[in-house]
């Protein structure tokens, strides 16, 4: 299939996706790591009683989990993604294939014998939660260069998960002057683990609730030490902070953007933001104005439940209007 222009005017540059893997075509976003399968548990506040027994609504599983969120998300506003990472020869690796290929992305796995990551998740009443996420990946997992490099080639911007493997391909994403972000999560500023992505990515994206009240510290230490250009702490409902090496010392507050509806679940919301924000970025707007398409996103990824149902071009550019 040959490749098609959007029609959308802000997209103007952002092909739709080919053939799949050999097919040439150029990646507007080149995700690697970070998928899996949640277990959604909805409890009625947090920290849930202790207790031998709890009753709970039906509890859901999920694929999808930040690499896939991000990947869904960015295919939802029209670029063209491809998403590389491993998974399991289970059940799981299935349900994240399949969910994958019904949103439209180009996703190429590896099998890990670990078998594929997964999550539990327990969200209260107001949306709000709290995830328990294994870590099986072994230590000397490595993705094949022979298998990134030549889509890493054809890619515009690359947005690697903090899995651990991923951490290996910043030399060559470096080399090829590609730009980079990484989405931190709730990194407290101090555990080395968390230190190589920060400092090497051109965007770092992380949740203010890690660093707390030292998030201003802690993003201008990015800028200091690292390669960033911008730095963005999301803030949930109180909106998000921008800091860049043009600007001010103090990060800019980016206010949140008014859901369109009651807010049910915060699942995704932060890798829905960096979706929204990814858009922008690629459509050629500055910082602020990114940012502000992230708070947009974010805010609809929080009126529904896991990653379904995600904000397209026109919502979001109407919203942000």
């Amino acid at each position: 299939m040959a490749q098609r222009q959007t029609e959308h005017p802000d997209v103007e540059n952002i092909t739709e996706p080919g053939d799949g893997p050999g097919a040439g075509q150029r990646h507007d976003v080149l995700v690697v790591g970070g998928c899996g399968v949640d277990t959604v548990v909805r409890v009625d506040s947090l920290p849930v009683p202790l207790a031998d027994s709890v009753g709970v609504g039906p509890i859901l599983e999920r694929p999808g989990q930040t690499g896939g969120n991000v990947a869904l998300g960015c295919r939802a506003l029209g670029l063209n993604v491809k998403f590389l990472d491993f998974v399991g020869d289970d059940p799981a690796g299935a349900q994240i294939r399949e969910h994958l290929a019904k949103g439209g992305v180009d996703f190429e796995g590896l099998i890990s014998a670990a078998g594929t990551r997964r999550a539990v998740n327990l969200v209260e009443r107001t949306g709000r939660r709290m995830s328990f996420h294994d870590a099986r990946d072994p230590e000397d997992l490595r993705m094949p260069r022979d298998f990134y490099l030549p889509h890493l080639a054809r890619a515009r911007h690359v947005h690697v998960s903090i899995t651990n493997f991923t951490r290996f391909l910043f030399d060559d994403i470096i080399e090829q002057g590609v730009p980079v972000s990484t989405d931190l999560h709730d990194w407290d500023g101090v555990d080395a683990y968390h230190r190589e992505f920060a400092y090497r990515a051109d965007l770092v994206f992380l949740s203010a609730a890690g660093a707390s009240e030292r998030i201003a510290p802690v993003m201008r230490e990015i800028l200091r030490e690292g390669r960033a250009q911008a730095v963005v702490a999301t803030a949930g409902a109180g909106g998000s902070y921008l800091l860049t090496r043009e600007g001010s010392r103090t990060p800019r507050p980016i206010p949140a953007t008014v859901p369109p509806a009651p807010v049910v679940d915060s699942n995704g919301a932060g890798d829905a933001y960096v979706a929204g924000f990814l858009y922008g970025r690629l459509a050629g707007r500055d910082l602020e104005a990114c940012a502000r398409l992230g708070a947009v996103a974010g805010a609809y990824a929080c009126t529904v439940e896991g990653s379904s149902s995600l904000i397209g071009i026109d919502a979001l550019l109407a919203r942000r209007a």
